[in-house]
């Protein structure tokens, strides 16, 4: 049952980070257009934006990392 229960954290960790992996290549690619646009500050907004979900991915990412080393 223990381990019924870390798959679906792990899984539910997993998803986590591709969504917010998927958020952060949406933003970015939203500053490369503005830069290209000359329009900086928004640039810097969505690029602000993209470092954000990269965090939010790179802690669940963590997560999954430290729930799989207590598994084996």
């Amino acid at each position: 049952m223990a381990l019924l229960l870390t798959t679906k954290k792990q899984l539910k960790t997993t998803k986590k980070a591709a969504k917010h992996h998927e958020e952060a290549a949406k933003h970015h690619l939203e500053a490369a257009k503005h830069r290209e646009a000359g329009n900086h500050e928004k640039a810097n907004t969505s690029t602000l934006k993209a470092h954000g979900h990269h965090y939010i991915a790179a802690s669940a990412q963590r997560a999954n990392l430290k729930q799989q080393a207590l598994n084996n």
